[in-house]
């Protein structure tokens, strides 16, 4: 009897457990991505082939400097963060699924494993890639919004 009554109690407390990884997963994304934005928002226009002009000029590692003073002179600090609200949602969401359905599977793998409740590498692996596999199926349309909000200003047509 005590046996199911622990049960239900980690089960109680494994939801709680979920609650706090995904908090604390899409908080952690949502505060790294305000900081990094200007440099993500340079890295997907240099992917674009959006090179600042006169690039043969520019020292080595002077790309960013310079693109951050064009991205400032032409489209002002708000530049900077083009492509911040879906990049939140996004990390919000893709952070929330990945480390609640990370946890969810390293559970439920445990439960099928051996009574010394550790999982295996390749249990963790597997817990791994399938809430990696979630993840991008579910949160890609918010990477999509991101990519064009990020470049609809810049140099290139479209």
């Amino acid at each position: 009897m005590s046996g199911s009554g622990q049960g239900q109690s980690s089960h109680r407390q494994s939801a709680r457990d979920l609650i706090c990884h995904a908090g604390a997963g899409a908080s952690a994304g949502a505060i790294a991505a305000t900081f990094v934005c200007p440099l993500d928002v340079i890295k997907t226009r240099l992917q674009v082939h959006c090179l600042p002009e006169a690039t043969q000029s520019i020292p080595r590692g002077g790309v960013i400097i310079t693109s951050l003073q064009n991205i400032i002179k032409t489209e002002g600090f708000k530049g900077l963060y083009h492509g911040l609200s879906p990049t939140i949602l996004a990390l919000l969401a893709n952070w929330t699924v990945y480390f609640t359905l990370y946890e969810q599977l390293k559970h439920i793998l445990r439960s099928h494993g051996d009574s010394s409740g550790q999982l295996t590498i390749g249990g963790n692996v597997v817990a791994a890639a399938g809430a990696g596999a979630v993840t991008a199926i579910t949160t890609n349309p918010f990477w999509v919004v991101k990519t064009r909000l990020q470049v609809s200003l810049s140099c290139i047509d479209m």
